[in-house]
């Protein structure tokens, strides 16, 4: 393991790394492992996944829905199903907790965004921005998403069995996000790590941009973006793919070998070539 030299250390205090005050209120959480439950957020609960509650969202508000889900957990509930929705905006979301939540019907716009560790399935569709910032668990929809499906997803499984709009995964940071149909334009655009995959079709300008990730397609690209390039499709890319497609029930028939394998060309790295007319401009 590499060691921080003295000279290093010495060159750290001299910046001011040490002594810096920083003016604010702190962001900083730390755990104590001497304390129970140390390593959980300090509002998550206790819950019982065999202990079942169901919410019927027919005359709540979004808020009222989350404050329910809430309560229903704090009772220790691990199971909750969740009626009628109503197709509204921001439900399920910022969840951090072990939960098993079952949606009947379908949801608007942001919905169930950023959750860490709850399993969630939706029986209908969903909105816009589905699952934005979601770092841990799986959502799974049973059949179509609006755009920018999984935004900044950080972790765990978003899955869509139907098609979904355009910009898939823009800015996506980690997890997998995986489509059982099409996915629209700019689909991984600016991603940064995880994976993607799409059983069907994708549009224009796919992996625009991305610095790194990789992105599986099953079916046609209209085009790729900038500094997205074609990749070998692995034996590991393979058994991969066929393990986690059969998670979901998505497999396709003639099973993975006819995907194609995108990764960054991972040109955008480096701006050295614009340096040159950017300081002339500055003079």
């Amino acid at each position: 393991m590499a060691q921080v030299s003295a000279q290093q250390d010495d060159a750290s205090h001299e910046m001011g790394m040490h002594t810096e005050q920083l003016s604010g209120r702190t962001q900083q959480v730390f755990f104590n492992l001497d304390e129970e439950g140390g390593f959980a957020y300090p509002d998550s609960f206790e819950v019982d996944f065999n202990k079942r509650a169901e919410l019927d969202a027919s005359n709540m508000g979004p808020k009222e829905v989350n404050a329910g889900i809430r309560e229903l957990m704090k009772e220790g509930n691990g199971t909750i199903v969740l009626k009628n929705p109503g197709a509204k905006h921001s439900i399920g979301v910022g969840i951090l907790n072990k939960l098993n939540l079952i949606i009947e019907g379908s949801l608007g716009y942001f919905g169930c965004g950023l959750v860490d560790g709850p399993n969630i399935r939706i029986s209908g569709r969903v909105g816009w921005s589905c699952a934005e910032n979601m770092m841990a668990g799986s959502v799974v929809i049973e059949k179509n998403a609006g755009s920018t499906f999984g935004a900044a997803l950080r972790g765990g499984d978003l899955v869509c069995k139907g098609s979904v709009g355009s910009r898939t995964g823009i800015d996506m940071k980690g997890g997998n996000i995986i489509v059982g149909g099409d996915t629209g334009a700019f689909s991984g655009f600016m991603m940064q790590r995880g994976r993607m995959v799409v059983c069907g079709n994708a549009g224009k300008n796919l992996g625009d941009s991305m610095y790194d990730g990789t992105i599986y397609i099953g079916g046609k690209i209209a085009d790729l973006g900038v500094d997205a390039v074609p990749g070998e499709l692995t034996d590991l890319d393979k058994q991969w793919l066929t393990r986690k497609l059969k998670m979901y029930e998505i497999l396709p028939e003639k099973g993975v070998d006819h995907f194609t394998k995108i990764v960054a060309g991972k040109q955008l790295w480096n701006y050295d070539n614009l340096e040159p007319t950017e300081k002339k401009l500055i003079l």
